[in-house]
């Protein structure tokens, strides 16, 4: 819906949290944590880009 307004519960996305160094056990663990962090992270653009497209000159 081309000019529709977005409802005002249409929150932008909340961006994963970084794991800490720390967190990582250094095994070699597939997926390692910071593989699935960056899977969120694309998810997380993905979900952005689709929410400023919603609110064009809105910042999140």
């Amino acid at each position: 819906m081309e000019g529709a307004v977005a409802p005002s519960t249409d929150r932008p996305p909340t961006p994963p949290q970084r794991p800490d160094d720390e967190d990582c056990c250094g095994q070699g663990c597939v997926p390692c944590i910071f593989d699935l962090y960056d899977e969120a992270m694309g998810r997380y653009r993905e979900e952005l880009a689709a929410w400023k497209e919603r609110h064009p000159g809105e910042s999140p």
